[in-house]
């Protein structure tokens, strides 16, 4: 157990890093340090979420029995993991640390100047985010290798399944970093990450439901009442940022859609005017990719 919790401790920080020194060192790149750290923080969270999605697939294929049946990539993987969310934390700070000085941004009024004043603002601007990997590990991490004592590895392997939003997220966060929001390639993006996310991630728990009443013959309406309580409220606490991530990637939708037609009009010189002036004065995007601002062009899908 030590041993995988070892190997995920190495694995992830050592894939950003060696990454970074990929994207930075390699002649025909020769990025920089705030765009590898950007760019190899999103590979890394992809590689993660790939990883995870192959594991739930071959845990929930292989369990007859939803609730009896046991595979041993359960645990394994959970152990592997769980040092992911704790490098992440990490890793989402350096991307808003170096996006605070990319395109003009260190000379906004706005923007942290040092280190412990760019934490503080990180964690007030990720809260919801830096909250979620903190459960992950603290809770949802003992729950799922101790509490559960080896039953319900099915649930387990979907659960796992959610992570297959991740990489149109995560390539989403680049496009918009980079402003290619009005190419094809983000349209299509955006539409796959609107779609994958709402299966994976929204329809996750509501399914896990059904399959449950399927299995012990019960209403899908009344399997709510017949599982134990703390089920129910866990199953609320992770559903509830699924919910409000996914109004935010509707709004950015609805922007990226709506906006291209609106982009294709003539604009006034003083609008773009004021356009430039935002731009140059707007904080860098949150770490996690997802915003409420509705200001153009910088749209924000996820």
């Amino acid at each position: 157990m030590l041993t995988i919790l070892a190997a995920g401790s190495v694995f992830f920080p050592g894939l950003f890093l060696l990454s970074k020194q990929c994207l930075k060192s390699i002649p025909a790149l020769r990025w920089s340090e705030g765009d590898a750290v950007i760019v190899s923080a999103r590979l890394v969270s992809s590689v993660q979420a790939v990883m995870a999605s192959s594991a739930g697939y071959i845990i929930a294929s292989s369990c007859n029995d939803i609730l009896e049946d046991q595979h041993w990539l359960t645990s394994s993987y959970i152990m592997f993991a769980v040092p992911y969310f704790v490098y992440d934390i990490y890793a989402m700070f350096m991307c808003y640390w170096y996006k605070l000085r990319v395109k003009g941004h260190e000379e906004a009024s706005a923007a942290p100047q040092h280190m412990s004043t760019a934490l503080t603002s990180y964690l007030r601007r990720e809260f919801l985010m830096v909250l979620h990997h903190v459960v992950m590990v603290t809770v949802c991490f003992p729950v799922s290798v101790f509490w559960r004592q080896g039953k319900g590895d099915y649930f387990q392997g979907i659960m796992f399944m959610a992570e297959l939003s991740t990489p149109s997220v995560c390539l989403g966060k680049i496009l918009i970093q980079y402003k290619q929001q009005h190419t094809l390639l983000h349209k299509v993006n955006g539409a796959l990450m609107l779609i994958t996310f709402f299966i994976c991630r929204v329809l996750l728990f509501p399914y896990l439901y059904y399959v449950y009443g399927r299995y012990a013959s019960i209403p899908f309406h009344m399997v709510p009442l017949s599982v134990p309580w703390h089920c129910n409220l866990g199953a609320a606490l992770l559903m509830a940022p699924q919910l409000y991530w996914f109004s935010l990637i509707c709004r950015g939708a609805l922007r990226l859609f709506t906006g291209s037609s609106r982009s294709q009009r003539p604009r006034s010189t003083s609008s773009v005017a004021k356009e430039c002036q935002t731009d140059e004065n707007a904080l860098p995007q949150p770490a996690n990719g997802y915003s409420t601002r509705s200001t153009e062009p910088d749209l924000a899908t996820h």
